[in-house]
């Protein structure tokens, strides 16, 4: 089994990365098999709507990091998705990666578990978790928790790892990743189905 954990930040080695680290390091301790991805300081496109991946075609955009994404997130089993925060809410660039990620290929993630982590110096960490929990929620993405938010706090990574409350958190996120991932696996062998989804009805609140 394999998760992948997606680097929001453009520091590839700050606070971020050093909580995905903490949570990666759980889930290989758990013989889960991890990467960690980074997102890089280049630009990101946002989503123009253009519809043409309903069309079964890739993303219009193929100068970042979406494409390249997708196509591991094909292979993973569960996905974590971590940003910094500097106004209260997640990287523009993660949101923007997810934006097209979700809307291209959602069912690459639906039924496979996801979670979000946060790094902050101070506030907007649970502003920013609930942005990230919704691309799950509207997914059908089971979501595996912690005895916490998902959240860490510091200025550097080193002040994140003084951060004793918020790493424990990390590493609990991963074992009950880890846990969930075991789970699922232990239902299919058994014959147990993923659920029918049902799909068709739109209701437009303008008529």
């Amino acid at each position: 089994m394999r998760v992948l954990l997606f680097n929001g930040s453009p520091r590839s080695k700050g606070c971020t990365y050093t909580a995905l680290q903490e949570v990666a390091s759980a889930l290989e301790h758990e013989g889960i098999e991890t990467e960690i991805l980074q997102i890089g300081a280049k630009p990101v496109r946002d989503c123009i709507g253009c519809r043409k991946c309903e069309c079964k075609k890739p993303c219009i955009f193929n100068d970042d990091v979406v494409s390249e994404w997708l196509a591991k997130s094909k292979e993973a089993d569960g996905f974590i998705f971590g940003t910094p925060v500097y106004y209260a809410h997640p990287s523009g660039q993660i949101q923007s990666v997810l934006d097209r990620m979700f809307f291209s290929q959602r069912d690459i993630f639906a039924h496979k578990p996801g979670a979000a982590v946060a790094a902050a110096r101070r506030g907007g960490t649970t502003a920013a978790l609930d942005v990230l929990n919704k691309y799950f929620t509207i997914n059908q993405m089971p979501m595996p928790c912690s005895t916490y938010w998902n959240m860490v706090h510091g200025m550097t990574p080193e002040e994140v790892k003084k951060d004793l409350e918020g790493m424990q958190t990390m590493r609990n996120l991963g074992r009950n990743m880890a846990w969930l991932l075991k789970c699922i696996e232990a239902g299919k062998a058994n014959g147990v189905k993923m659920p029918e989804t049902e799909r068709g009805n739109v209701t437009n609140f303008i008529r």
